[in-house]
């Protein structure tokens, strides 16, 4: 089965600098797009930014200029976060469109997610 699996969270002080990276495995035919999401305590899942195919990138305005997302392989995606606040603090998860075979259509996977504590 199609895996995603997050990695670099952690514990960083405000206006610090921390990179997250999210690596799909499985069976993969086609990645149309991978994004990070994040949900803080008592409140709603949230996009922060998505990758296409093509490489079109798209962010949320909380943190746009502040974050970058990139694809490092085919397979691969970081989130490299710089001027952290505290309201960036939540469990970041992984999400990608894929298809997993030949003619399977179109998935939805999301990752198990990594926090990310930023203090104060």
């Amino acid at each position: 089965q199609v895996q995603l699996v997050e990695s670099g969270g952690g514990l960083v002080q405000a206006g610090g600098s921390l990179r997250l990276s999210c690596a799909a495995s499985g069976s993969i035919v086609s990645i149309i797009t991978m994004a990070w999401y994040r949900q803080a305590p008592g409140k709603q899942r949230e996009p922060v930014a998505v990758i296409s195919s093509g490489g079109t990138t798209v962010y949320a305005a909380s943190v746009k200029g502040r974050f970058t997302i990139s694809r490092v392989d085919a397979m691969t995606v970081d989130l490299q976060m710089n001027s952290l606040k505290p309201e960036d603090t939540a469990v970041y998860f992984c999400h990608s469109r894929l298809s997993p075979a030949y003619n399977a259509g179109w998935e939805e996977y999301w990752g198990q997610g990594t926090q990310v504590t930023v203090s104060s």
